[in-house]
């Protein structure tokens, strides 16, 4: 038996435990050097004796209590806060600024650990998540304040502008919305809590690891998912045309053969500001590091004057006062059909109706999983129709209410506080 490469389950790390506290025992009677009962326990179990190490260290950190997870491998690390958080911490900081309270670090630690406790973290960890958020700690009127940063404001604004236009006086849409996302689920979700009996413990017999995961990519309007929309295929395996990842091939594929002609002329389609949506298209525009002739030949293309005693930093500087916006491949693809895209503001999942049918999705798999892939891929079906036009409304219906509230709520905070620099 080799736990190697494995996600090590409770009672995996208890298995470790108890054999190197019988190494232990046996080195101290037959006088063995201190280091083997840990090269005992690794060699037995074929695991690292870092490994081994580790889960003693944290097993003797929580006096004695078996360790609930060993570090995450090596890796980009995922963030300690994550984003699930932001509606509830943004809305708590908009209601404070609306009515002029001062917001700070401890205010907002406090308001998440009456949440739930176990979002107790550091004062530098809040800090980092807040500021990635987009939020800054500026002053205004009255007193230093945790707000909102003007780039984010100015983005939802922009966004809440172009929604509202597609408005008409009853409330119905002037052009129908398209709502669009891609998300993924793994064979062994299921739901974290059960009942138990006290005498046999909370231990269930589920596999370690979170098994095959299928990529899924959709969209809804009003009226329930969009027909012949429906994207299903296993991540890191080819499934017919599609490779195992989710990137600008295999989206803008989807997005012209699957989505755009399965959807109302005219439409106005909204998505969030993935990489793989904005994938620009090559304007030329000279890198920095480019020499003086690039600069100077873009200058000369595009009408602009220049001197020969400009240095190559100051035609860097004259080519970035006149370069173009970007133009994104899939903006110019949604056009020539007719459709206009919308992108929703960075960090506002609220906004995103789809987000609401991901759940409801996932709620089904969580609860009819067997862990088995055959039973994961004919729930799928079963999943995708718990959602119905009813729900997608609804979610619907829900955001645009947050819609209305963020536009009152920037004006009444907005004479409230100054302006920061813009990023």
């Amino acid at each position: 038996m080799s736990f190697q490469g494995k996600e090590f389950t409770q009672e995996m790390k208890q298995l470790v435990i108890n054999l190197k506290n019988f190494y232990d025992t046996e080195r101290t009677k037959n006088g063995k050097k201190a280091n083997w009962a840990i090269e005992q326990t690794a060699k037995g179990l074929k695991i690292g004796e870092a490994t081994v190490r580790r889960i003693m260290a944290e097993y003797n950190k929580n006096k004695h209590d078996v360790p609930d997870s060993l570090p995450k491998p090596k890796g980009k690390p995922e963030f300690l806060i994550t984003n699930d958080l932001i509606p509830q911490v943004r809305k708590y900081i908009r209601s404070q600024n609306l009515i002029g309270q001062h917001v700070s670090l401890e205010t907002v630690s406090e308001y998440l650990k009456s949440i739930d406790p176990k979002y107790n973290f550091s004062t530098t960890t809040l800090w980092r998540t807040l500021y990635r958020w987009g939020f800054t700690y500026g002053k205004e009127q009255r007193r230093s304040a945790l707000k909102e940063r003007d780039y984010v404001i100015l983005n939802r604004r922009r966004y809440l502008r172009q929604k509202r236009l597609n408005r008409n006086p009853d409330g119905s849409f002037k052009r129908v919305e398209v709502y669009l996302d891609e998300t993924y689920v793994n064979k062994n979700h299921s739901n974290h809590f059960t009942w138990y009996s006290d005498e046999d413990g909370p231990s269930v017999n589920k596999p370690s690891g979170k098994g095959q995961r299928l990529i899924i990519v959709n969209a809804i309007t009003s009226n329930g998912w969009v027909d012949g929309a429906k994207l299903v295929f296993e991540a890191k395996k080819r499934t017919g045309d599609y490779h195992g990842q989710m990137d600008w091939g295999n989206f803008s594929k989807w997005f012209t053969k699957q989505l755009l002609p399965n959807i109302p002329k005219n439409s106005i389609i909204i998505m969030d500001n993935a990489s793989y949506h904005n994938v620009t298209i090559d304007n030329s525009f000279p890198k920095s590091n480019s020499k003086k002739d690039i600069f100077r030949k873009w200058l000369d293309d595009n009408g602009i004057p220049w001197s020969n005693d400009l240095l190559k930093a100051e035609l860097y500087v004259l080519c970035k006062l006149f370069e173009p916006k970007p133009v994104f491949k899939i903006d110019q693809i949604a056009e020539s059909k007719g459709h206009t895209i919308l992108r929703t503001p960075q960090y506002h999942p609220e906004l995103q109706p789809i987000e609401g049918c991901w759940g409801v999705l996932k709620n089904y798999m969580a609860r009819n999983c067997d862990f088995t892939l055959e039973k994961f891929r004919n729930n799928l079906p079963e999943a995708f129709a718990q959602v119905k036009a009813e729900t997608c409304r609804k979610l619907i219906g829900k955001t645009i209410t947050e819609e209305d509230s963020y536009w009152e709520e920037d004006d009444k905070i907005d004479d409230n506080q100054g302006v920061d620099e813009l990023e």
